[in-house]
């Protein structure tokens, strides 16, 4: 997954602030309490939204539901001033009961909405870290994968697939079946994640 230079700065601060609130000096795991004082101080946080959002981010930690990946790696990928809005990314990202609570909080504030976009793509993407994690995949079979990706892209530059005058890389040529089917590409992502194909 490719990040834009926002949220590339933005998930490591996000991780470690939620591996911070995580466990306490005894190494005990104290982050569900963590998160219930967090919560109850956003509205003293507010101030911080613009500038650190992801000392905010946290309380809406498992608040919220992805309905389509396509859109979050998508929004992963642009910088701030490309954001979709808030009202646009909630209609494929549900919020938990208690975090919609959160978010009447926060969309009071001028910055509120574009904070809920951020903070749903922080949690996006500390969640498919996770995912990536746990899945039985080792290393050594992603260190192949990268050489079959490398292997295949040098390949289509042999054959001029890459250089930029048509299909999806570039100027358009006609419907010649070249283009990328973001649908099927969906569907291969949702395969990878252990979901059933659609025929």
């Amino acid at each position: 997954m490719k990040f834009s230079r926002f949220f590339e700065d933005l998930i490591s601060v996000y991780n470690a602030e939620l591996d911070d609130l995580r466990t306490d000096s005894e190494g005990k795991d104290i982050l569900r309490g963590r998160l219930i004082e967090k919560r109850e101080q956003l509205p003293f946080l507010l101030p911080m939204m613009a500038s650190n959002p992801e000392m905010l981010a946290v309380a809406f930690h498992t608040g919220f539901r992805f309905m389509n990946p396509l859109v979050m790696e998508s929004l992963a990928s642009k910088e701030a001033n490309k954001h979709p809005t808030w009202a646009e990314l909630s209609k494929t990202v549900k919020l938990e009961p208690w975090a919609e609570k959160l978010s009447e909080i926060v969309l009071k504030d001028a910055d509120g909405a574009a904070f809920m976009v951020t903070a749903a793509c922080l949690e996006y993407l500390n969640k498919s870290k996770q995912s990536r994690q746990s899945s039985p995949s080792t290393s050594a079979d992603e260190d192949d994968s990268d050489e079959q990706n490398e292997d295949g892209s040098e390949d289509l530059k042999e054959h001029g697939d890459l250089d930029g005058n048509y299909g999806r890389h570039g100027r358009d040529d006609g419907d010649d079946g070249d283009d990328y089917d973001l649908g099927e590409a969906g569907s291969d992502w949702l395969a990878e994640q252990g979901f059933d194909r659609k025929d």
